[in-house]
C-alpha cells in the first residue's frame, strides 16, 4: 500500500473513533464512504513529489463529500480530472444533505472555481498534478440539525483539539511524501494550520484566497486574485 494511502486510512481509523456534540448532528466521513473514488486520487495523481501541496479545510456538502476528491465538484472531477468510481452512503445520512455522489446535480462552487482555474492554466490534469497536489486539512463533514454546514474551526476546543491531533499527523505524513517546496493554504485557516504544524521554517507557507462564495472578493473575480497570490509566492501558474 502507498504511503498516501495507508496514511489516510490510519486518519480515517482514528477519526471514527471522536465524537461530537450540538450543535454537530452528523459527521460525514468520505473516506469511508467515497473510498473507491478518493484512493482513485491518490493513486492516479499522488505519485512522486510535488512542487505546491494546496491545503484546503474540509469538504464542502456538494464536492468532496460527494465525490471524494479535495474540491470536488462534480463536473470538474468526472469531466476533467476522469474519476469516476461508485459512492455509498455515509452513516445517520441527514435528509437535507443527501450523499448521491456522482449522481449529485449541485454544483459546488468553490470546487467549480478552483479546478477552472487549474483547468485554465494548464493543458491537462498529468500537467497540474506534476507539479501540485491538493489535500483538505480535515477530511469530516460536520452538519448542524438544520444541515448547515459547520468548519472545524467552530467546534468547542475539548472536540477540536483531538480532531487538529490527527489532522496535524495526517498533514506530516502528507508532506512527508509528497516534499513539497511550498504549502500553500486555501483561506486563511488552512494557512494557519500549517504554520501550526511547521514552525520551524522547514517550508515555505503562504496562502491564496478561498474561493467561497461566501466571500465579496472572491465573488467579482477569484481567479485574478489566486494569480497574484500564486505570484506573489514565486510559484508560476
Amino acid at each position: 500500500m502507498d504511503a498516501l494511502r495507508k496514511a489516510c486510512r490510519d486518519a480515517s481509523k482514528a477519526l471514527g473513533k471522536l465524537r461530537f456534540g450540538p450543535p454537530v448532528d452528523r459527521v460525514y466521513n468520505p473516506l469511508v464512504y467515497a473510498k473507491k473514488p478518493h484512493e482513485r486520487y491518490l493513486e492516479r495523481f499522488g505519485q512522486g513529489t510535488k512542487e505546491v501541496l494546496l491545503l484546503g479545510m474540509n469538504p464542502g456538502p456538494f464536492g468532496m463529500a460527494q465525490t471524494g476528491v479535495p474540491f470536488g465538484e462534480v463536473a470538474a472531477v468526472r469531466d476533467w480530472i476522469g474519476i469516476e468510481e461508485p459512492v455509498g452512503k455515509p452513516e445517520n445520512e441527514h435528509p437535507k444533505r443527501p450523499i448521491l455522489g456522482f449522481d449529485c446535480t449541485r454544483s459546488e462552487v468553490s470546487g467549480r472555481r478552483l479546478w477552472g482555474f487549474a483547468q485554465d492554466r494548464f493543458a491537462s490534469p498529468e500537467a497540474f498534478f506534476e507539479r501540485f497536489f491538493i489535500h483538505n486539512y480535515c477530511p469530516l463533514v460536520f452538519l448542524e440539525e438544520t444541515g448547515r454546514n459547520r468548519t472545524p474551526d467552530k467546534l468547542p476546543k475539548p472536540e477540536r483539539e483531538p480532531l487538529e491531533a490527527i489532522c496535524d499527523q495526517l498533514l506530516q505524513r502528507i508532506v512527508e511524501t509528497l516534499q513539497p517546496k511550498h504549502l500553500v493554504g486555501v483561506g486563511a485557516f488552512a494557512e494557519q494550520r500549517a504554520h501550526r504544524v511547521f514552525p520551524d521554517g522547514s517550508i515555505a507557507i503562504g496562502r491564496i484566497p478561498h474561493p467561497s462564495p461566501a466571500s465579496p472578493a472572491a465573488n467579482r473575480g477569484w481567479q485574478p486574485l489566486a494569480e497574484k497570490a500564486f505570484a506573489d509566492l514565486g510559484i508560476e501558474v
